[in-house]
C-alpha cells in the first residue's frame, strides 16, 4: 500500500512520517501523471491560497477533481479540507480554486489569525469506536478553517464549541458583544462523505495516530466497494515490513511533534 501525499507546500513531510510510523509508505505527489501511481492521496494543512495557485500552475486540479470522482480516498487536513469543499467562504480576495467533493461549506480561517492557533481537547467518539484508545482527540488548530454546514450525505466526526457573539461574514470572522448572547455553539471540524474525509485541525502534528489509521481503513473499505457510510471496518492494511500497529502499539516517533 503506498499513500500519496500532496507536496506543493504545508506539512507533507510530517504526514509522510506519521504514515511510516504505522509502517506504510508515504510519497511525494507533485504533478498530474504522479497520481497514476497512487491509490488514496492526503492533502495536507498549509497556506491554502499559496497551494491553490501552484496546484493550478503544476495543472493539478483536473486530475485531483478525476482522482475524487473515481471514489479513490483522499483526505484534507487544515488548508485540504478547504480544497475539498463544494464552498468555502472566508477567502481572499478573488478566492482560490477548489477540487470540490465534499458536500460542504468551509470557513476559511474561522477560528482567526496564526495568533490564534491553538490546541483542544476534541469528542471523537466515533474514531475511539473504530480504533481504540480514549474517547478524546488532541486537536491542534493553526489558522485552522471550521465547517459552517453539511449535506445529508456527510457524517460529522467532530465539532468544537465557540462562543454565540462570533459571527460570520463573507471576508472575516468578526466578534459582535451582545449582552444576551446563548453562551456557545457548535462547529464541525472532522468530517466523511463517503471515500472523503476532512479535519480542520493537524492530527500529522501529534503523537496519537488514530486519523491515520483511520483513513488506511477507509481505503481497504474503499477497495472493497464498501465506502459509503463511514462506519465499516477492515484490518486488511498492507504494510511495510509486515507489521499492522495499533493505538497499543505506537512505533518510536521520528519527528518533533506535540504529545
Amino acid at each position: 500500500m503506498v499513500v500519496g501525499v500532496l507536496a506543493l507546500q504545508g506539512s507533507f513531510n510530517e504526514h509522510i512520517a506519521a504514515l511510516k510510523r504505522l509502517g506504510v509508505k508515504g510519497v511525494e505527489i507533485r504533478k498530474p501523471d504522479q497520481l497514476q501511481n497512487v491509490s488514496s492521496l492526503i492533502i495536507p494543512g498549509g497556506e491554502s491560497t499559496t497551494m491553490a495557485r501552484l496546484a493550478e500552475y503544476h495543472n493539478l486540479f483536473p486530475a485531483l477533481r478525476e482522482f475524487v470522482k473515481m471514489g479513490k480516498p483522499v483526505w484534507g487536513t487544515c488548508a485540504g479540507l478547504i480544497f475539498l469543499a463544494n464552498k468555502a467562504v472566508g477567502q481572499k480576495l478573488g478566492g482560490q480554486e477548489l477540487v470540490g467533493g465534499l458536500d460542504c461549506t468551509v470557513h476559511r480561517n474561522f477560528f482567526g489569525s496564526q495568533i490564534q492557533s491553538f490546541e483542544a481537547e476534541l469528542s471523537v467518539p466515533a474514531l475511539a469506536s473504530q480504533e481504540g484508545g480514549p474517547e478524546t482527540f488532541r486537536g491542534v488548530f493553526i489558522r485552522a478553517p471550521a465547517v459552517l454546514d453539511v449535506g445529508p450525505d456527510v457524517d460529522v466526526l467532530a465539532d468544537y464549541p465557540v462562543p454565540s457573539n462570533k459571527v460570520l461574514y463573507s471576508s472575516s470572522t468578526v466578534e459582535i458583544q451582545e449582552e444576551n448572547a446563548m453562551p456557545e455553539k457548535k462547529v464541525i471540524v472532522a468530517v466523511r462523505q463517503g471515500n472523503l474525509l476532512g479535519t480542520a485541525f493537524h492530527p500529522e502534528l501529534t503523537a496519537d495516530s488514530r486519523w491515520h489509521s483511520y483513513f488506511l481503513k477507509m481505503m481497504s473499505e474503499v477497495g472493497e466497494g464498501t465506502s459509503s457510510g463511514g462506519k465499516g471496518t477492515s484490518s486488511g492494511i498492507v504494510v511495510v515490513g509486515g507489521e499492522n500497529l495499533g493505538f497499543n502499539q505506537q512505533p518510536k516517533i521520528d519527528l518533533p511533534i506535540f504529545q
